[in-house]
């Protein structure tokens, strides 16, 4: 479906009569004026000129959005290795064999590159991607991603974390792992598990093993990227004690932890003072609602119990910053998805309950993972912001909520670019065996 409208022609001009989502989250009727591909003036409805540019009748406005929180280099491998039961377990086991048969760099950097390419069609601005980072992965995929976070610099911009089983910082394989991560500018991450594991419980030497992590960051001054408590079970709690060792060291690096699914299934007590200690350690929280419904609660014959996301209202009550993401795209963690934080954001909202009042949840897909990834003004509409948005034909959010918005207009720099996704044919030479 092509784009509901064009923008002008020219350095300047202006959007006039949008429903723009502003910083505070709030929809308000707005004249943007774009120069030189950055947000010049953002007006109050019906005070630009009219000679300079269009009436748009109330379409709603979004800065693009910034997804925190996926893994590029697992994307699109599902024709070859699908997870034969839709498990946890079964996605583990189908993404090792396929990362140790298939995962060369021209493998890995066909489908990141493809994921990006679909992803900037869709509008979003920024993508954090994790990269399995187990030896000797790691040394074929940090480049490509350094290559391709080059190669897409001023479109979209990238940032990478480590992800391993935290028994790798057992021993000097950490250390390393550590220092290719900051030889690359990335963020030190790993899952709260070890290898062969799932979730459950706290592993024994949690305290220990996850102290060694912060210490690697500190010395090397990185920020940490955790998958924590990916589980059901109520007594998988490391996200708590996460946030005491960040207390305990002062750590001055940035934090988010992801999934974090365990927390909806414990006792209030347990929630309310979880969520406490990591608003005062300053730990940020990333929801996957569409990666962990599809993972979490499944058994054979069985209908899911639970939807599989965490306390993502609780948190936000409580301070902290909070955004979803798009995390697995078609591989055995996640057999769906294309790369669309507009997507993410409408079933985050129907999943997670964000509606009745819908208030700012908007901002969880936009401003605060761009704040997350220390972005400055991305991920928003406001005077001297870029001028990347996507404006849609929906009005408002009942509007937007209710139907696939495919024919939205991507700007980017000012300027409107081709929003046709490539072509999954792209990726057949990769599919061998399927």
């Amino acid at each position: 479906m092509t784009s509901f409208f064009a923008p002008p022609p020219g350095a300047r001009y202006a959007l006039r009569g949008l429903n723009a989502l502003l910083p505070d989250g709030t929809l308000a009727k707005r004249d943007l004026v774009i120069e030189n591909g950055a947000i010049a003036d953002v007006a109050a409805a019906g005070a630009v000129p009219a000679d300079l540019g269009p009436d748009l009748k109330g379409a709603m406005a979004w800065p693009c959005p910034a997804d925190v929180h996926t893994h590029l280099d697992k994307g699109h491998i599902w024709p070859r290795s699908p997870n034969p039961d839709g498990s946890f377990f079964g996605a583990l086991t189908a993404t090792m064999a396929d990362r140790r048969a298939r995962w060369t760099p021209a493998d890995v950097e066909a489908r990141f590159d493809f994921a990006v390419r679909t992803a900037y069609a869709r509008g979003v601005a920024a993508i954090r991607t994790h990269l399995d980072s187990f030896p000797p992965q790691a040394e074929i995929s940090w480049p490509v991603f350094a290559k391709l976070r080059d190669k897409w610099a001023g479109k979209v911009t990238l940032q990478a974390s480590s992800i391993v089983a935290m028994d790798l910082f057992a021993d000097d394989e950490g250390r390393k792992l550590a220092d290719l991560v900051a030889k690359h500018g990335g963020q030190l991450g790993c899952v709260t598990r070890m290898s062969g594991e799932d979730h459950a419980g706290v592993p024994e030497g949690f305290d220990e093993l996850m102290e060694k992590v912060f210490v690697l960051a500190e010395e090397r001054g990185l920020d940490l990227d955790l998958h924590v408590d990916e589980t059901d079970d109520p007594s998988a709690r490391t996200l708590i004690r996460i946030a005491r060792i960040a207390l305990k060291r002062g750590f001055k690096g940035k934090i988010l932890a992801g999934h974090c699914c365990s927390l909806a299934v414990q006792e209030e007590e347990a929630i309310a003072e979880t969520v406490k200690l990591c608003a005062d350690s300053g730990i940020a929280v990333v929801s996957l609602p569409m990666c962990n419904m599809y993972l979490q609660g499944r058994a054979p014959g069985r209908t899911p119990r639970w939807r599989g996301v965490t306390t993502l209202h609780e948190m936000r009550a409580a301070g902290m910053k909070v955004a979803v993401g798009g995390d697995n795209v078609r591989d055995p963690f996640y057999a769906y998805g294309d790369h669309d934080m507009v997507e993410t954001f409408v079933q985050a909202v129907r999943i997670l309950h964000l509606d009745h009042p819908l208030g700012d949840w908007a901002l969880s897909a936009t401003a605060t993972p761009a704040a997350i990834m220390g972005l400055g003004k991305s991920g928003r509409i406001e005077k001297g912001a870029p001028a990347d948005l996507i404006v849609f034909k929906a009005r408002n959010w009942s509007e937007f909520l209710s139907r696939n918005q495919a024919d939205r207009t991507v700007i980017r720099r000012g300027a409107a670019i081709d929003t046709t996704a490539p072509d999954f044919a792209e990726l057949d030479g990769l599919m061998a065996g399927a």
